[in-house]
């Protein structure tokens, strides 16, 4: 992780933290514009009744490396490619700790590795964006980890604790869920989908939101709060977009 990526993303958020007065300005680089409009070939999850998730995530895992590599290098910073590691179904540790339970998919951040496993209700017999989305998700956890975000973060949420570390939690993910949107934006021209298919998406992820559980629990956002993010991050086609270190609290509940 480059050391000046890591300070700048350290004092733009404990400025945010510390004060109420005015936004911050994004850690992400002016400089780099948008993420880049590019193709993405999805490659169909099952083929003559065979399943292929293995072969659709190694796609679309394809597509984001070009896609932020891209937008790193336009910035002056290199992103290097996360490892991928497929389960056949959750096992009882990875990456030297617990399976972590209820997690479609996640991120290692000190291995820098993306996890998928091939079972399970979010991409087995699916026909929608989901997928694809978690895995955006994920990979937005890559990104900003090379941009020294989670560790500023994570020193932040040592400081605070309880409830206000959870809060800080939902403002990283929620930013994921915007990365996500800025990358699903960047080749929706390419996957030949109907618009209807962007809408259904849009009611899964907030059908996802923690809104039922009490704030102690309560780590990724609102249903409607995630939804609003992923589409943020959709229409401004920038990761400029995703300034969730700012945003009003009702914003990243």
């Amino acid at each position: 992780m480059p050391s000046s990526a890591l300070t700048l993303a350290t004092i733009l958020i404990t400025a945010s933290l510390s004060t109420t007065a005015a936004p911050i300005e994004s850690p992400f680089p002016k400089k780099a514009g948008k993420l880049g409009v590019a193709a993405c070939a999805e490659t169909p999850l099952s083929s003559g009744g065979i399943p292929r998730e293995r072969e659709y995530l190694t796609g679309v895992v394809k597509c984001l490396d070009r896609s932020w590599a891209a937008y790193f290098k336009r910035a002056g910073l290199s992103l290097g490619r996360p490892i991928v590691e497929y389960y056949a179904e959750p096992a009882r540790t990875v990456c030297g700790r617990a399976w972590p339970e209820h997690a479609d998919a996640f991120y290692c951040t000190e291995r820098a590795t993306l996890v998928f496993p091939l079972t399970g209700g979010w991409i087995e017999n699916r026909a929608d964006l989901y997928p694809m989305k978690v895995a955006a998700h994920e990979y937005g956890h890559h990104v900003q980890s090379a941009l020294g975000i989670r560790r500023a973060y994570e020193m932040e949420a040592r400081t605070r604790g309880g409830d206000r570390g959870n809060a800080l939690k939902r403002r990283y993910e929620l930013q994921a869920d915007c990365l996500a949107g800025v990358f699903l934006g960047s080749v929706w021209g390419s996957l030949r989908r109907p618009r209807s298919d962007w809408a259904a998406l849009v009611e899964t992820v907030k059908a996802s939101g923690d809104d039922g559980l009490d704030g102690g629990a309560r780590s990724h956002g609102k249903g409607a709060n995630r939804a609003a993010w992923l589409e943020r991050g959709y229409r401004a086609g920038s990761p400029t977009a995703c300034d969730t270190w700012s945003a009003a609290a009702t914003k990243v509940a």
